[in-house]
């Protein structure tokens, strides 16, 4: 299974006025990415301090992770970079010339 870095940013442009709107949003937004990990799709999440962005680790196939992510849009926008493992590392390492 492919396993990817995604660092997500909210589109501010989307995001409600007032603050009991905002609330609301942030509420249903998090309620989704518990369910993301309580799935197994998603390793861990986090938040930048202070701000509207942060980072994921997802695991599991293109059209599984695609699928997760379309449920954020268009208030989240994503960019998501492959991850090689320690054993995919070592596997690279093996083919060097010697």
């Amino acid at each position: 299974m492919a396993k990817y870095l995604v660092l997500w940013q909210i589109d501010t442009t989307k995001t409600p006025v007032t603050p009991q709107e905002q609330r609301a949003m942030y509420e249903g937004s998090l309620a989704m990415v518990e369910q993301d990990a309580k799935s197994g799709i998603s390793k861990d999440w986090g938040q930048f301090v202070g701000g509207t962005r942060g980072y994921g680790i997802v695991e599991g196939t293109e059209v599984e992770i695609a699928t997760m992510l379309q449920q954020y849009t268009p208030f989240i926008q994503f960019e998501l970079h492959p991850v090689l493992t320690t054993r995919m590392v070592r596997q690279v390492i093996k083919t060097m010339p010697k």
